[in-house]
């Protein structure tokens, strides 16, 4: 299945559509973020902060939708700090969705999208996160044919280009003998 996935044309184009179906999903859940003043606007983080204080709720009991230690994230770091997170989850949504429909850092793009949707699990939100923390694993797993009928199919030769040729810069400067310093007479 993996060498399928990562191989096969009749998956690039499978991927293609799975791809830019995600990526819709993403630009549509951003672009009501973006619009809204309790997301963007004047009064950004209100939408964050009732969103984190409820999570908070399911913190108790025997069986917590939201566990302790990601309760004690939310309490100590992602509530101070409502207002940047709100412009985070919105921009952050927006480049996932148009990483991922444009087939640029495709794979960065996917893991993206699997942090922001395994964190509104964490936070106790079913929704619609699974089923994309599966369809963006598959993106994953897929590698680069995942983005191959896409801009990665010119712009990742690019990046191999210039990461090589920095790791022989950096090779080479390994390889130059040291220098003693000369002490003054």
């Amino acid at each position: 299945m993996v060498q399928w996935l990562r191989n096969s044309v009749v998956a690039r184009w499978l991927l293609t559509v799975l791809r830019i179906w995600i990526g819709v999903e993403w630009i549509q859940a951003a672009t009501e973020k973006i619009g809204s003043p309790v997301w963007t606007g004047a009064k950004a983080g209100v939408a964050v902060s009732g969103f984190l204080q409820h999570a908070l709720t399911l913190t108790g009991g025997a069986h917590p939708a939201v566990q302790g230690w990601y309760g004690g994230f939310i309490r100590n770091v992602a509530l101070p700090n409502a207002k940047l997170f709100s412009y985070l989850v919105s921009y952050g949504e927006l480049l996932v969705g148009i990483g991922l429909i444009l087939g640029c850092f495709t794979t960065f793009a996917a893991l993206a999208g699997v942090v922001m949707n395994m964190s509104y699990l964490l936070a106790g939100t079913t929704s619609t996160n699974p089923n994309m923390v599966i369809w963006q694993v598959l993106l994953l797993v897929a590698g680069a044919n995942a983005g191959y009928y896409g801009l990665d199919y010119f712009v990742l030769p690019y990046v191999r280009r210039l990461y090589r040729k920095w790791l022989h810069m950096a090779q080479a400067e390994a390889e130059l003998p040291a220098r003693k310093p000369k002490m003054p007479a």
